[in-house]
């Protein structure tokens, strides 16, 4: 069975990054299908360039809604 996913575009500049590493720890987005979504900022660690974080993620995840991986498309 294919595992479940979401769509999200993302533009976090690194000043908002700082707020992330200072006590926020969840990104709020809104899917492609206009869902409100939060996940722990963690997943994204290895997205992280000088710009900040900048593309189209597809965030996929088990049937127990626990994150498996994200892929940046």
């Amino acid at each position: 069975m294919p595992m479940k996913s979401l769509i999200v575009d993302l533009t976090i500049s690194p000043e908002e990054l700082e707020r992330y590493y200072h006590g926020v720890s969840r990104v709020s987005a809104v899917t492609r299908q206009g869902k409100r979504v939060q996940f722990p900022v963690s997943i994204l660690h290895r997205f992280i360039t000088h710009a900040g974080i900048v593309g189209t993620f597809e965030i996929y995840f088990d049937d127990n809604n626990k994150f498996q991986q994200v892929v940046k498309l």
